[in-house]
């Protein structure tokens, strides 16, 4: 599906896949959608097959910026398998489009669909978008909800100014977790899956400083700080890196 010459212009099923996992009520994917208008497939990815790289006419895939964070993700779920659409970016003025099946191969162009779904249409209040199931919800703030998933093992966030909801790498969170709890035995602060089997241990409150603390080391949006509570600046970020650095010391 994703085979060929580049650069070239989107095909039909991309397209489609891409505005679904881009829906046009949330402003935030809107304008990557406006941004993708001016865009074309330049070149693959570093992935392999069924990864391409969307930019500028002209312009070259730019393999020397680190993968940006996912910013939609979807499955269909075809009558024989499965597949994901996952678009990270922008970076460097570039998006990064994936679109494989559950066995890593390209997606043909025609197929038996059963049901999609995607995150870029969760909103708070509603089960998970793959199961179905109940998550857990920690208020940030007015505009930002954490949501963690048992069932499904996976966390994301919801931004409610742009409507996007970015995912949120397990181990990278729970490592910020571990330090917010001061957690240094390596049977729990090395095995991240236990983030889910414990969830009940943690109240909203450390969850909300383990992705205050994630955030600011990886940002992936503006927190409005609670009450009595200062935004963390370049002094807490220094302090957070020398903590990490004497644990890892001493694990």
């Amino acid at each position: 599906m994703l085979s060929g010459e580049f650069p070239r212009p989107l095909r039909p099923k991309e397209r489609d896949l891409i505005d679904w996992v881009l829906p046009l009520d949330r402003p935030g994917y809107r304008q990557i959608r406006d941004r993708i208008e001016c865009m074309e497939v330049i070149g693959e990815g570093t992935r392999g097959e069924g990864n391409v790289v969307l930019g500028s006419s002209g312009s070259v895939p730019d393999a020397s910026v680190a993968r940006a964070p996912v910013v939609a993700y979807g499955v269909v779920e075809t009558t024989r398998e499965f597949f994901t659409v996952t678009l990270r970016g922008p970076a460097s003025g570039q998006l990064d489009l994936e679109i494989v099946s559950d066995a890593g191969t390209a997606v043909p162009d025609h197929f038996e669909e059963k049901r999609r779904w995607t995150y870029s249409e969760w909103k708070p209040g509603q089960p998970s978008p793959g199961t179905g199931s109940g998550v857990r919800e920690v208020v940030l703030d007015d505009a930002h909800v954490l949501a963690l998933c048992v069932q499904q093992r996976r966390l994301w966030l919801y931004d409610g100014a742009t409507g996007i909801v970015h995912l949120i790498p397990v181990t990278n969170f729970y490592n910020e977790l571990m330090l917010a709890k001061n957690i240094r035995d390596p049977k729990r602060a090395l095995e991240s899956g236990l983030l889910f089997e414990q969830l009940d241990l943690y109240s909203d409150d450390v969850l909300r400083k383990a992705f205050l603390l994630y955030n600011m080391l990886k940002p992936r949006t503006t927190l409005a700080p609670a009450p009595g509570e200062k935004t963390p600046g370049w002094r807490n970020a220094v302090r957070v890196f020398f903590a990490r650095r004497i644990r890892h010391d001493r694990d």
